[in-house]
């Protein structure tokens, strides 16, 4: 078991603006980040060390104020691509026709709930709709509270859940200014590189979630649940064949906890071949997270549970979202759906994920700092370090390639505890020639940067 550890002020920041920077900026974007301070206050960030103006978008491209295309590689909110003619009019029947919440008997919900379940193994019986991941990630924590009696939590030393005031305290990756819950412990991420190898990585977390199960039992928490993002994406991205995950869920159980998979990032077919990231691990999880892709960019998200984990707290606790599952929010999500299925993007993140992680792999041989190219589907991680022999991450490394290919006009961004893994998660839509624009600016940065 790691202690919970929050990064430190000195860590590089990951992919954002240095306002100290602001005098650098052409004026009209001075102005606009003046603003954004007075008027949003200072909580807010801005991608990039030149923050873009973005000002439309279709498909894998955005479009700044100039007109000037950027590849999007990075955005999984748009998930079957950015203003989806199909998306966009389902929206817009819906919002002219009705709009309400879920209190009255719709159909809408009924179909697309059943065909939403219908992705998931026949154990997972119920869905219940929130609008934000951080709300999905909420509720099925406070379900697993009530269903198990207990109040620990076990997560990765590099996690993110969300941002609510009670996820937030099992969201190690928010930094040393939200601390962890003292309910909370953390695991390693399985990170194949740092334990010595593929074959140590299972005996590691197996290891260390037995450690953590005993501290949170001799501090009188108990385990209420272990919570993962099923690719790791805040631990830099780790997607392992199957199996290693099993033993996690074995001990898991053995204590009466719940294992929740957090599929905000990796779901709806973005690691190919499978609907879920759980399924490439052969597991069936106790309670299913979603959100950002749900709805191509209109707020829903869900959390899909066992059917008994329900029945208690559905007798005893009413729940209600004024907006969580409203009419609008269902018919995108029923669009998404359906393009998913009818333009067989799962089975395109399977084939143009492979040809990425396989052209990146090709680039890497030839620079030291690339310790390894990882991941599954669209969502690939590239291994930034000081050197192969010592693979000590090299965020500030990373943050030039980011920055570099930002200006380029490829977007993508960085991962990881020290931001040191470059991340590639573009719209399912992506194309092998977005792949092959994309490849080609990083040759080149990679030769400038890395050189």
């Amino acid at each position: 078991m790691t202690k919970p550890r929050r990064p430190k002020a000195s860590d590089p920041m990951v992919n954002g603006f240095d306002k100290s920077r602001i005098d650098e900026l052409p004026p009209r974007t001075r102005e606009q980040v003046d603003a954004r301070e007075r008027l949003l206050g200072p909580g807010y960030r801005l991608f990039y060390q030149d923050p873009v103006e973005i000002v439309r978008a279709a498909g894998t491209l955005l479009y700044d104020a100039d007109g000037n295309d950027y590849l999007d590689v990075y955005n999984n909110v748009a998930s079957v691509g950015h203003c989806h003619p199909y998306v966009v009019e389902a929206i817009h029947r819906q919002l002219a026709t009705l709009n309400t919440n879920t209190r009255y008997i719709q159909q809408s919900i009924l179909s697309y709930s059943e065909q939403f379940l219908g992705t998931m193994p026949a154990e997972i019986g119920h869905v219940m709709f929130t609008c934000t991941g951080s709300e999905a990630n909420d509720l099925a924590m406070r379900v697993a509270r009530y269903y198990t009696g207990k109040q620990g939590i076990i997560v990765t030393a590099g996690a993110y859940h969300g941002l609510t005031s009670d996820v937030s305290t099992f969201s190690p990756s928010l930094g040393a200014g939200v601390p962890l819950g003292a309910h909370v412990r953390t695991i390693s991420a399985p990170d194949s590189l740092r334990h010595g190898g593929e074959e140590n990585v299972a005996d590691v977390m197996r290891r260390e979630i037995r450690e953590a199960i005993s501290d949170l039992e001799r501090h009188g928490f108990g385990v209420a649940a272990f919570i993962a993002d099923m690719i790791f994406s805040s631990d830099g991205i780790y997607a392992h064949p199957a199996g290693f995950l099993q033993p996690i869920l074995e001990e898991v159980h053995n204590v009466g906890g719940l294992f929740i998979a957090d599929e905000v990032q990796p779901g709806f077919g973005r690691t190919g071949q499978h609907w879920w990231g759980f399924q490439r691990h052969g597991l069936v999880p106790d309670i299913v997270t979603t959100g950002k892709p749900m709805g191509n960019g209109i707020p829903i998200a869900a959390a899909a549970f066992r059917p008994e984990l329900l029945v208690e707290f559905g007798r005893n606790i009413r729940y209600f979202n004024t907006f969580g599952g409203n009419s609008v929010s269902i018919a995108a999500a029923q669009a998404v759906l359906d393009v998913i299925n009818d333009e067989g993007l799962v089975g395109n993140a399977d084939n143009v994920g492979n040809y990425i992680q396989s052209e990146i792999s090709k680039l890497a041989a030839g620079y030291e700092q690339i310790a390894e190219v990882r991941g599954a589907g669209l969502f690939v991680g590239v291994d930034i370090v000081t050197d192969r022999d010592s693979n000590t991450p090299d965020g500030q490394a990373a943050l030039r390639v980011v920055n570099h290919m930002r200006r380029r006009r490829v977007l993508i961004s960085a991962s990881g505890p020290r931001g040191s893994v470059l991340k590639v998660r573009p719209p399912l839509p992506f194309s092998i020639s977005d792949a092959d624009r994309m490849l080609e600016s990083l040759a080149v940065v990679l030769n400038e940067e890395l050189h």
